[in-house]
Formats: structure tokens, sequence, C-alpha cells
């Protein structure tokens, strides 16, 4: 079994086993003309159920048939241009190189002894976001495994600055549409269930800073500590940025901690065009990215940023084994020292090798060829009187809704909605995501392929209003 260990002598082994997994998925990746194949969850969990975990098959070529039947046939292809769903975005090939890299060194990015040069080029890297977001001379932070972890660590960090003797006093400001991880992280922080208050949006889902203030000064009032305001550069559902020179004010009123949630808006950072729209991120305590979604690289590479590097100090601990108090005397940098996790991938690799290889300006061109998509895309829908779209795009998502001829009752709509959106689904065409907005279903565009074209958007909108006019025909044959 020896054989099967990666080292140098079976170097050679390694190369034609890694060479033929990517012939495999380039051969895919190439014959693939739809997101989906569409199959079941009935008919794909057989497949797999029957596989004995405890009889291997030695051998590499019957391990990738085998894969070719139980994932690769049945993937989800984000890459492909009718995939509109989720924040998923096409990764960059060097990025990809990265991976693959990163897996076989192996490098853990808790400590120097286990990384070296990789510390060294994930701390470049978090100095050159912050320097994009403009945070400071003072500024730090992080790779994470994702929006959610960079929140919590966030909003661990205003919990701890708030320096209240009472985690029942702390209370955290969102928006109504902001990411679920907010109130999920106030769960895990110990914060109880009153602790996020829910700040109404505007017309273009943006956070009311009118509404914000009123909230602040009703907290503050009734003896309570504002913890933290957490503003979104790019809401899931809508893409929508709040207004964060206002919330900066206000959070500089009331000595609140000012959170930029920007998983999403973060590809503006990289922008030719648009980064303007999220001015007033510099003003930010803390800001969350997801380079996972607009910098196009592979799940996972996320990062936490702070304006004040001593912050960082509320998610350090120190074990003798591995990160001892001595070592910062000695001036050996422990990134585990920054990081809720402790073994952790070097995911900043991939960034680097984008960044080496595309530069930021072809990374901020294909941004803004997705938002400019969306801009197109919103002219079709207010042009077809087949559809509600609810917003201008901010960045690169659209939520809309089918309005059959002739149809009056909203639960009615709702039901010819859902149906097209599971018939397209099933059908593979297409992959298109779904929200609710004011009570009623919706479905979404996240416009992330810069090779998805309008006549794309065109084709499944067609697609969509096919299905949902086929359920209404279907329902009126069940009614007579």
């Amino acid at each position: 079994m020896r054989s099967h260990l990666l080292n140098g002598t079976t170097a050679e082994q390694y190369r034609r086993s890694v060479t033929e997994g990517v012939e495999r998925v380039a051969a895919k990746l190439a014959a693939t003309d739809r997101p989906f194949t569409g199959v079941s969850v009935d008919a794909l969990a057989p497949r797999i159920d029957e596989i004995d975990l405890d009889q291997p098959l030695h051998d590499t070529a019957a391990v990738l048939d085998e894969l070719e039947d139980v994932y690769l046939r049945d993937a989800i292809y984000f890459h492909h241009p009718r995939y509109l769903a989720h924040l998923n975005c096409p990764v960059v090939i060097p990025a990809v190189l990265g991976e693959a890299v990163l897996s076989a060194v192996n490098s853990s990015l808790d400590t120097w002894d286990q990384s070296a040069g990789g510390t060294l080029i994930e701390r470049k890297l978090i100095d050159w976001t912050t320097e994009r977001i403009g945070l400071g001379p003072a500024a730090d932070g992080v790779f994470t495994s994702g929006g959610t972890q960079s929140n919590l660590q966030a909003l661990l960090l205003a919990r701890e600055e708030a320096k209240s003797d009472s985690l029942a006093e702390l209370r955290i400001f969102a928006s109504e549409v902001s990411h679920f991880s907010v109130k999920k992280s106030a769960k895990l922080l110990g914060l109880g269930q009153d602790a996020v208050v829910s700040i109404p949006v505007d017309h273009d889902k943006r956070m009311q800073t009118v509404a914000l203030a009123r909230e602040l000064e009703r907290c503050t009032k009734d003896g309570l500590v504002p913890m933290a305001v957490v503003a979104t550069a790019g809401t899931t559902d809508f893409g929508s940025i709040d207004p964060l020179p206002e919330i900066a004010e206000l959070c500089e009123q009331f000595g609140t901690w000012m959170h930029v949630d920007a998983a999403y808006g973060c590809g503006l950072l990289a922008s030719l065009k648009h980064r303007d729209r999220i001015e007033g991120i510099e003003r930010a305590d803390s800001v969350t990215v997801d380079y996972h979604k607009s910098f196009f690289q592979p799940v996972s590479s996320s990062a936490v940023l702070v304006r004040d590097a001593a912050t960082l100090r509320h998610a350090t601990y120190h074990a003798e084994y591995l990160n001892p108090r001595r070592m910062v005397q000695e001036r050996i940098p422990n990134q585990v020292d920054k990081s809720l996790q402790t073994t952790r991938r070097f995911d900043a690799l991939k960034l680097w090798m984008t960044l080496r290889t595309m530069g930021a300006d072809g990374i901020g061109q294909l941004f803004d060829e997705v938002c400019e998509l969306a801009r197109e895309g919103w002219k079709l829908l207010a042009a077809d009187p087949r559809f509600d779209v609810v917003v201008e795009p901010s960045l690169s998502t659209l939520v809309f809704r089918c309005i059959p001829a002739n149809v009056t009752d909203p639960a009615e709509i709702d039901r010819a909605n859902l149906y097209a959106r599971k018939a397209l689904f099933a059908s593979g065409d297409a992959i298109v995501a779904g929200t609710k907005v004011a009570g009623r279903h919706y479905l979404k565009f996240t416009l992330l392929n810069p090779e998805t074209q309008a006549s794309d958007i065109a084709a499944v909108l067609d697609l969509i209003a096919g299905h949902a006019e086929q359920y209404l025909g279907e329902s009126l044959d069940r009614a007579s």
C-alpha cells in the first residue's frame, strides 16, 4: 500500500494518475452541453448506495470509470453559460493549477514550520486586499473557509471590543435582506434571540439609514449596547449594496463596530468601471470577502480583514506544541494566532497564481462583464410583459417572476413559478434559483459567467414562461 503514498519514489505514478484524471475532466468539460442531466435523487442514490467501500477497485482507471457514473456525468457544471442559479462562479485556469499544487504539497497554514513561504504569500495577499479596500497601514486579516466563517469571526471581534459585562445587552444591526450567517453567528456567540435587529430596506433593497439611526438611538436609550452594524455590499438575493458612507457616519456617531459583508461585492475591488459602488467600505472595522464568488476562484477562498490588526488577538490561543508565546517575541509568523481554524489549507495560493498570471485588471474585467450582462438582462425583463422584475441590478443578480396572461390569483402565480423552476431543473436545460419577496415566490438569475450571453437569458426566459404556461394548462385540465 506504500505505493500509493506521494513521495519521491512515486512521483511518476502521481504524474500519470493526475494526468489521467485531468484528461477525464477536460473531456467532460468539452462535451458538456447543458449544466445538468436532470437526474433525480431516486435515480442516483441507489448507484452510490450499492458501492462497497470495503472492496477497493485497485486501479485508477476503474475508479475514474466509476466516478463518471456516480459523479462526473450528473454533476452541476457551473462553467456552463445557462447555469444561472446561486453565487457559484466558473473558475479561472491559473487558480485550478494552484489548487493542484497546494493539494499535492499539502501545506498547512497554521504555523510557519508547516508552511514557510505559504505564510508569507498569504500575508502578502491580505495586505494587497486591505490596500484595495483602503483600511490603512494597521490593517490585517486571515483567509477563511467562506463568508459564514468570516462573518462569524468579525462579529466575535466586535463582541469582544464592545466590552460589555452582559451578553444579553449586545445588539447587532443588519438589513432585513442580510445574509443568514449574521443571525447564525449571533447564536454561536452566545447572544440572545433578540440580539439581531432587522433594519428595513428601501425599494432598491438597501438598508434604510433613517431606520438604522432610529434603532441605534432606541438601543442606547434602553441601556443596551450597539455591538455592531453589518452593512452588506452585495446581498445574496438582490446584489444590493447598502449606503456605506451613511452607515459609517452612524457607526462613528454611536461608537459601533462597522462590519461590511462584501462576500459577493468584493469583485468591485478589482473592477475597472464600478469601484465607486462600494465607496465607504474603507471606513469599516472589518470586511468579509469571498474570492470564490467574484474573483473566479475555486471553493474555498475567503478572508476576513480588519482595520486594526490588534483586534485579531481575540481569536488567539497559544498552545505549547503549536504556537507558544515565545514565538511572538522571536517574530515567527504563525497565522493560527489570527484564525478560528487550526489546520488550514493554502487556499491563498489560488489567488496568488491568478494575480501573477492575469493581474487584478483581468479579474476586474470579467466581473465588469457580468455586471453589464445583468443590465442587459434587466432591460429584457423590464420590456417583457410576461415578467415582473423587482429591482435594477447593483451587481449581477436579477430577481423576477413570471406573470402568466389572464392569471390574477397570486397563489396560483406562485405555484406556476415554483413549477417552472422545478421543471427547468429536471430538464437540465438551465438552472435558476428562487427566493421570496414580500411572501411571494420569485425566481433569480445570479450571473457570474462572462460566457453567458443575453441570448442565453432570453432563451431561459422563454423556457420558464413555457413551463409556467404548461403548469397552468394542466391545472385547468385537472379543474375541469
